[in-house]
């Protein structure tokens, strides 16, 4: 389907030739049928330009998407961006990633303070089961041209190290046993390196291959509201405000939606997109 070789410019700047097969990898993974995924390559192909940005290739298939299938296939297509739309704070995001942990049997706490050896912490996220108690540090990023380098790996593993090197007798969680550095975007190329090295566990969007971030979130079918095409921008962040950051359990906050604006004839239609999003899961290989 590739017809020439187009070099396209990543949200990171860098030059690369354009994937026709990534593409459609991606709007099937999304779960578009195989006659729109040719259908919407084939239109990206014909209007492809040598610096052309990725974002700008994006819009256009999700805007494609949207015409030919059904509201979930392109707000599960978005997912990545959805969860850009968590910002600027972060803290959304701190939430939505409790909910993902939580989904896979774990019991979770934010913002849990820790004595080290030589000094106290403050741990992101605390998940823990009857086989393990995982430490958090979660670093968001509103662009996905940022990337998680090797500098903020190598005070987290130094956190890490000082509050392992304390025993802690917790009323509410075990021991660690673990931590994780995760991101919404990606790793340096350093930092990955340093964390194998130093058994420092990296979570982040595409990273590691399998069990990545959105492996998890497909997975678990724990989906952002900000991945809703049937909200307006105003309305993700009018519910962002009131701490609703999943869409599950929307169909139960009728009055938040009504509260914030959305019109009475349209809150059917954001509850049926948000039913049918989160009854897509994937499972994990």
């Amino acid at each position: 389907m590739q017809r020439r070789e187009v070099n396209v410019i990543k949200a990171s700047g860098e030059s690369e030739p354009f994937n026709a097969d990534k593409l459609k990898r991606s709007l099937r993974r999304a779960g578009a049928t195989s006659e729109a995924c040719n259908s919407i390559v084939e239109h990206v192909l014909e209007e492809l330009q040598p610096g052309m940005s990725t974002t700008h290739i994006y819009r256009h298939a999700f805007s494609l998407l949207r015409k030919i299938e059904q509201r979930p296939v392109a707000a599960r297509y978005s997912m990545r961006r959805a969860v850009f739309g968590l910002g600027p704070t972060g803290f959304p995001f701190e939430g939505y990633v409790a909910e993902v942990y939580r989904h896979m049997g774990y019991q979770v706490e934010n913002g849990v303070m820790i004595e080290g050896k030589c000094a106290e912490h403050e741990v992101d996220l605390i998940a823990y089961n009857e086989t393990e108690c995982i430490a958090a540090e979660l670093k968001f990023h509103n662009s996905p041209g940022i990337k998680t380098d090797l500098k903020t790996a190598l005070y987290v593993r130094e956190r890490f190290d000082d509050i392992q090197k304390k025993p802690h007798h917790h009323n509410d969680f075990p021991n660690i046993s673990r931590g994780i550095l995760i991101t919404n975007t990606k790793f340096t190329r350093s930092a990955i390196e340093y964390g194998k090295c130093a058994q420092l566990e990296l979570l982040g969007w595409n990273y590691p291959k399998k069990n990545n971030l959105e492996d998890m979130i497909r997975k678990t079918g724990i989906y952002p509201i900000t991945a809703l095409t049937t909200l307006t921008q105003r309305e993700k962040i009018a519910l962002l405000s009131q701490k609703i950051v999943m869409c599950n359990g929307l169909a139960e906050r009728n009055q938040v939606l009504e509260e914030i604006g959305v019109a009475p004839e349209k809150i059917a239609t954001v509850i049926e997109e948000s039913q049918a999003l989160c009854s897509f899961s994937d499972k994990l290989e």
